[in-house]
């Protein structure tokens, strides 16, 4: 299953890593990454592909959203049927 992520926050160095670092300890491949700063605001959104059931999916949701809370980021992971659902007319 696909996940959208989510991240804003603060610019400061090592974001992605932070966030790439905690979706390999999930197994998680991310396929896509965009990011872009504006002003001093971090702002970026990955596809990632998870392989696992419903329950180690919402494991990986508490765990990044947490992450990011730890952070000073706010993080949001949304599963991708969802996502396209909220963006379908």
């Amino acid at each position: 299953m696909r996940a959208v992520i989510s991240v804003v926050g603060k610019d400061r160095t090592g974001i992605l890593a932070l966030v790439s670092n905690e979706c390999l300890k999930f197994g998680a491949n991310i396929e896509d990454v965009s990011q872009t700063v504006m002003q001093d605001v971090f702002n970026m959104f990955m596809i990632v592909d998870i392989n696992s059931g419903t329950e180690e999916f919402l494991k990986f949701v508490n765990h990044i959203e947490k992450t990011g809370k730890e952070n000073n980021l706010v993080i949001h992971v949304m599963h991708e049927d969802i996502f396209n659902a909220m963006h379908t007319i």
